[in-house]
């Protein structure tokens, strides 16, 4: 898990546009196949994402990826992306990577989820203490709210040591704004809310699914 940190090192138009559209919907319609069923999301917002990331975005949904574990809303910042295994380039250039050797997505323990800062984690800039964040997995809806954020220096691997309650570990590059390959990590930390865990089997009726190295 040590290397965990380091690899987070963030830092015709027309028709190519369409098509990241329609293949940006198959991760959460996979998503949402696994469950009950659900609406396709249509492309993210990249209002924030830097021009070579939404490139990136466009290649790497152009190829099929693993099923996703789940789907990360937060809602204060207008982010619905798919969860995937893993924090290489690619599954990072198509949606948020889970950590390895963490607690997985909505499980008792600490879940670390790895976002590009010049892309779907951009919006964490603008996150404060008591934000909500939902996290959408094959067994149950969650709600956690954020606790605080803090930077930490790429080799400061104590963020995703295990908690005794479940927490989310929002970890990506900084400054957001940096030029070249960033110096620093932003890490956000949220806890489930007493209350806020439902059980698939208590939903009625789909809810529509939207849809490291985090590097520079």
């Amino acid at each position: 898990m040590s290397w965990a940190l380091g690899l987070v090192g963030l830092g015709c138009f027309a028709a190519m546009h369409v098509g990241a559209a329609v293949s940006a919907r198959q991760d959460l319609e996979r998503f949402a196949a696994l469950r009950t069923g659900g609406s396709p999301a249509g492309t993210p917002d990249q209002s924030l994402w830097s021009p070579a990331r939404v490139r990136a975005w466009r290649r790497a949904i152009s190829e099929s990826g693993p099923p996703p574990l789940a789907v990360l809303r937060i809602p204060k910042i207008h982010l619905e992306v798919a969860v995937l295994p893993g924090t290489d380039d690619r599954t990072l250039d198509r949606a948020v990577g889970h950590v390895a050797n963490t607690a997985q997505p909505g499980a008792d323990g600490n879940s670390g989820l790895a976002g590009h800062r010049d892309g779907f984690f951009r919006g964490l800039k603008d996150i404060t203490p008591g934000d909500a964040i939902e996290l959408e997995t094959l067994l149950a809806d969650d709600v956690y709210r954020v606790e605080r954020m803090w930077v930490v220096s790429p080799e400061d691997i104590s963020v995703l040591n295990p908690t005794s309650t479940s927490a989310l570990t929002l970890i990506t590059c900084y400054p957001f704004y940096f030029v070249g390959s960033a110096p620093q990590r932003f890490i956000v930390r949220a806890t489930r809310e007493d209350g806020g865990h439902t059980p698939v089997a208590g939903i009625h009726g789909a809810r529509s699914l939207a849809l490291r190295k985090p590097t520079d």
